[in-house]
């Protein structure tokens, strides 16, 4: 569980990461640039930790799965990015790829009888 826990720390920390990103300017507005940096930097921490107890492969996935799903979610609320039955579709399969590899993980650390 303590490694789910910081994980999720780790995708909070790297869509806040993102979102800095686009307030940063291309680093030319430092507020958001040093929001970056934190962002970031708490990410790749977070994610390093949460390595200890869960597999790479499940990690990263929920990660960059997640993080990606958020982003797209917040972008269309907060900067009115488009929304379209594509986007719908692509959350959708971000999710449910997830939702697999999940599964997969723990059908594996299930001993079979």
């Amino acid at each position: 569980m303590k490694g789910y826990v910081f994980l999720a720390i780790s995708i909070v920390s790297e869509v806040m990461g993102t979102m800095m990103l686009k307030l940063s300017e291309g680093f030319t507005v430092i507020g958001p640039s040093i929001g970056v940096v934190i962002g970031y930097g708490i990410s790749f921490y977070g994610l390093s930790l949460c390595l200890k107890t869960l597999p790479l492969s499940l990690a990263y996935a929920i990660w960059s799965g997640v993080g990606t799903a958020l982003t797209v979610v917040l972008g269309i609320i907060i900067w009115g990015d488009t929304f379209n039955l594509y986007s719908a579709i692509g959350i959708l399969l971000i999710i449910g790829g997830v939702i697999f590899l999940n599964q997969g993980n723990q059908n594996e650390a299930t001993p079979s009888s």
